[in-house]
């Protein structure tokens, strides 16, 4: 999040950004948005427990197949993508400040 979070400031509404950056982050969402967010950090934290039974609740909060479809592709894409430049060591573009929760 840290390093998009210029990207989501430039095209998010006013401080909603900031709201999702903090503690309470789940109150700044609808009851769609929670499931979807918390969709999306099961299927980066155990992929392999996600089943139809998630979609099916997921349809349940209002979501459409397009932001449940939408919600799955983004977050795989991010976490194949993290894993690739983890994996070969891949510097932080030069514009793009450490995380200041990593200390370094």
């Amino acid at each position: 999040m840290h390093s998009h979070l210029g990207d989501l400031r430039a095209e998010a509404p006013e401080g909603l950004a900031n709201a999702l950056c903090g503690p309470d982050w789940r109150d700044a969402l609808d009851d769609t948005q929670r499931a979807l967010a918390d969709y999306a950090l099961k299927l980066t934290a155990t992929p392999g427990a996600c089943s139809r039974a998630d979609v099916q609740a997921l349809r349940a909060t209002g979501a459409s197949d397009l932001e449940i479809h939408a919600t799955v592709q983004v977050a795989s894409y991010f976490n194949y993508i993290n894993r690739v430049a983890d994996a070969l060591g891949v510097d932080l573009d030069p514009e793009m400040p450490p995380d200041p929760r990593r200390g370094s």
